[in-house]
């Protein structure tokens, strides 16, 4: 007892006040400057307050709180405070109050959120000193406060961690290990049902994802399928997706799309998206129309919409094409020689058309008491057909070998039914007409088409004419575009 009579006559004579309330609460307000700080450094104030810590138990609630608090501001941004709250193993003094008052659990989030901001300060002094945090909380302190479903408190573990591995090797290794994917895993479940304020979540997905390029290793963790192992192949036989894997997706397509042309994707990550794609593909119930945009809710609809938006944004950022088989192949020729055209161009075959084709063909099948409209894939979401369109469309932008596969899918009549407005797909037509000029561009055999059309002027093909429409040359663009027969 007489050792905390001494440290409290420590803090009632440094903040000139009569309570231990009033106390913190002035040594707080101070400790906001740096001139202050410095001043309570050379007081070495921080050691009675580590040793109010440590004995949680003779202090109330706000009182454990306004001393953590004041460690949080004496340790922002003076390093002499950061020195002497190492050497005084602070961070294990902090963790054993964490455990002992059971705040992981979620009884007091402020508090909690309190203690992560200090192990941020704590950490922004220094190698040393990020590696004493590292080693003391790093897996299981991380673990257990991951699982705490607050927002702020996730927002601010994930700026320690972030801050902790960034630049250095050794601790990124351990982050991308099973015990610290198993960190990040509870994060996203966290994130998922909570969400996030700030972007430390953003980087640190962005490392794992991009920079260290574990996204296949760490997507496969977060497989609803328990018994799912670690591994590249296993996208093919997962046979759902759960609601983390579709934030994932969304978190990582908002991200390159932010970035376009400054991040480099893997050509592995590449095809894991695309086997992603297609399993979703397999998985997703095409025979309703979606009537909302990404997110929709349906975590297999959203896994395969956002690997679309994100495979659009790579083909958009490809270089050029390859033509000495000596060099590596870029991401868009890994994705064709793995199927991507051929496998689109079916998806977009199997489509229902878009919605001004088929009030074409309705009727035309009311003129002439036809039956219903054939059975045939719905879009599961808003813009669905305009993201499988632009993908090709970026494709196909200078790749000879991708116009020309395109031609052989028989693919570009298909497309000339794209180039229209339709209200299901914004922007549809804009990426329509993209896809043709590039389709198009430096390809003489696709022109030959273009100027067959040129020639008639006009054109009826079974495909076209069948839905009300057909195929004229616009005399000033010189560009074929479709309208009502």
């Amino acid at each position: 007892m007489d050792g905390m009579e001494n440290v409290l006559e420590q803090l009632l004579v440094a903040s000139n006040s009569s309570t231990l309330k009033e106390s913190l609460a002035c040594l707080i307000e101070s400790a906001k400057t740096s001139d202050d700080r410095l001043d309570l450094a050379c007081k070495q104030i921080i050691i009675p307050v580590l040793r109010l810590c440590q004995s949680p138990l003779l202090l109330s609630a706000d009182d454990l709180f306004s001393s953590i608090k004041l460690l949080r501001n004496l340790c922002a941004g003076e390093i002499i405070n950061q020195n002497l709250f190492i050497q005084q193993n602070g961070v294990f003094i902090i963790l054993t109050l964490i455990n002992s008052m059971g705040l992981v659990s979620g009884s007091d989030n402020r508090t909690l959120h309190m203690v992560l901001q200090l192990l941020g300060n704590v950490s922004l002094a220094g190698e040393q000193h990020r590696d004493v945090v590292w080693h003391q909380v790093f897996p299981l302190g991380f673990l257990d406060i991951a699982r705490v479903q607050s927002k702020e408190t996730c927002d601010t573990l994930c700026m320690v961690i972030y801050t902790c591995v960034e630049g250095n090797s050794k601790r990124s290794i351990e982050l991308l290990g099973d015990a610290g994917l198993d960190i990040v895993v509870e994060i996203i479940r966290t994130v998922t049902i909570v969400g996030f304020r700030e972007r430390w979540v953003i980087l640190l997905l962005f490392k794992i994802c991009f920079e260290d390029s574990y996204f296949s290793s760490f997507f496969s963790k977060l497989s609803p399928v328990a018994e799912a192992k670690n591994s590249d192949k296993n996208v093919s036989l997962m046979n759902n997706f759960g609601a983390e894997q579709a934030l994932l997706l969304r978190i990582l397509s908002e991200i390159l799309n932010e970035q376009l042309g400054d991040i480099a994707v893997s050509n592995d990550l590449s095809l894991f998206l695309f086997g992603i794609l297609r399993n979703a593909v397999g998985i997703v119930d095409f025979s309703t129309r979606g009537k909302s945009p990404l997110p929709t809710g349906s975590a297999d609809v959203d896994v395969m919409g956002y690997s679309l938006s994100i495979l659009r944004d790579i083909s958009a950022c490809h270089g050029p094409d390859v033509t000495n088989q000596d060099e590596e192949e870029d991401a868009v020729d890994m994705l064709v020689s793995a199927g991507l055209i051929k496998f689109l161009i079916t998806l977009l075959r199997d489509l229902e058309p878009p919605a001004i084709i088929r009030k074409a063909m309705v009727h035309n099948n009311n003129k002439d008491n036809s039956t219903s409209l054939p059975s045939k894939y719905q879009c599961p979401y808003r813009g669905f057909r305009r993201d499988v369109v632009s993908i090709i469309g970026n494709c196909s932008y200078r790749k000879k070998h991708v116009q020309d596969e395109i031609r052989e899918q028989d693919g570009i009549l298909l497309f000339l039914q794209h180039c229209v407005t339709d209200e299901d797909n914004p922007f549809l037509r804009e990426w329509g007409i993209w896809s043709m000029r590039n389709i198009f561009e430096g390809n003489e055999e696709n022109q030959k088409l273009v100027a067959q059309l040129e020639l008639q002027r006009s054109v009826d093909t079974p495909d076209i004419s069948e839905l009300g429409l057909r195929v004229e040359v616009d005399p000033k663009t010189r560009r074929p575009k479709l309208v009502n027969a």
